[in-house]
């Protein structure tokens, strides 16, 4: 994965827009780490596999990222995000990284399931 370059993921979001996409979302604040250090509040999310379809998408900020996607009934969105899976040609996957590069949040968006 590379740092996040802003024109390309708004690329590819436009790329996906208007078709039905699978969703992969997932954020943990420390879900695992309270594990071994009781002072981290546990929460966390996670959805896989649910089809969306949006109208308008945009990534914004200066780094950690967002990213909005407008839905017929409501919005996704998803903030923190830092990198990007190059690579991917067909997928859109996001990640945010924290200070000592733990996974935090994770924004994947496919035309087949993950």
């Amino acid at each position: 994965m590379q740092l996040i370059i802003p024109t390309e993921v708004q690329r590819r979001i436009d790329n996906l827009k208007d078709q039905d996409l699978y969703i992969h979302l997932e954020m943990t604040t420390g879900a695992y780490a309270a594990h071994f250090d009781s002072s981290k509040h546990p929460a966390a999310n996670f959805i896989t596999n649910a089809i969306i379809r949006f109208s308008h998408g945009s990534i914004s900020g200066n780094g950690p990222f967002r990213v909005g996607l407008k839905m017929e009934q409501g919005w996704i969105y998803s903030e923190g995000l830092t990198h990007f899976e190059e690579s991917e040609a067909e997928r859109l996957i996001l990640a945010g990284h924290d200070s000592q590069g733990k996974l935090v949040v994770s924004l994947q968006l496919s035309r087949q399931p993950f």
